[in-house]
């Protein structure tokens, strides 16, 4: 399995965000994050999750502290963003969906075609490029999206629970095919989820969030050299659930 780098990516410094209507939503956030990694975020609803993941990507500017890229001193323009929904244009065919990040760049729908179609391959859509999202299934339109934040060369992906909405069995074969992708495509990977068993199987690190104001408040390493298979079934997958699982209740905590 493809480890970390051990080269800071981008690093999270006392990060904080108020919003206008008082919120304190993040307080004193810090991580770092190397590239070539998969962290997980997990922890209680409204604790801050997806204002983080919204912040790195900056859609949301902090309140306090900053958002650091130590590498180019400066955000990467081509940030990868999955959301827990498809946001998939319901008029538009699969190809067409995939080539608007493309297209508002500029590039012309033939001058995209290779690039757009690599990355429905690489998801296992290709056939699928003239189809329409309402004729997919849930989780073919999930690969549809992931598909449009590879299409840009993105090296980061930040993912806000994509998978959530999907049945155990499609969201179990969704998380293979990101660990392949992951591998491949030499992501770093940033992903959101409520998930305890998701968190453990897909990551080196589950970051741990307490409840409002949001903050980090352990960390749980998860060394396994192979996730596919038998892992969900072996002892050590187990400890380490109940270990974030532990952090977790610990984090909810009035």
């Amino acid at each position: 399995m493809t480890r970390d780098s051990g080269t800071p990516l981008l690093s999270v410094a006392q990060a904080g965000k108020i919003y206008d209507n008082g919120t304190i939503a993040l307080s004193d956030v810090n991580l770092t994050l190397e590239q070539g990694s998969f962290v997980s975020l997990v922890g209680p609803s409204g604790c801050g999750k997806s204002t983080l993941l919204r912040m790195i990507a900056g859609l949301i500017a902090p309140t306090n502290g900053a958002i650091q890229w130590p590498q180019d001193k400066a955000r990467p323009a081509d940030i990868g963003f999955v959301f827990q929904e498809a946001t998939l244009m319901p008029w538009a065919r699969v190809f067409d969906n995939v080539w608007l990040p493309l297209k508002l760049r500029g590039m012309p729908r033939e001058t995209a075609r290779e690039e757009v179609m690599a990355a429905l391959s690489r998801v296992g859509l290709e056939a699928f490029a003239q189809a329409f999202p309402r004729e997919l299934s849930g989780g073919m339109r999930m690969r549809v999206s992931i598909a449009r934040a590879m299409v840009t060369g993105a090296k980061l992906l930040l993912m806000d629970e994509p998978f959530a909405a999907l049945d155990e069995f499609t969201r179990e074969n969704l998380d293979d095919d990101l660990l392949n992708l992951w591998q491949q495509q030499g992501w770093t990977v940033i992903f959101v989820t409520h998930s305890v068993y998701e968190s453990v199987y897909l990551s080196g690190r589950v970051l741990v969030m307490g409840a409002r104001p949001g903050r980090i408040i352990d960390e749980i390493r998860i060394d396994a050299a192979d996730r596919v298979g038998a892992f969900r079934d072996s002892p050590a997958y187990i400890e380490h659930c109940r270990a974030v699982s532990a952090a977790l209740r610990q984090g909810a905590a009035p």
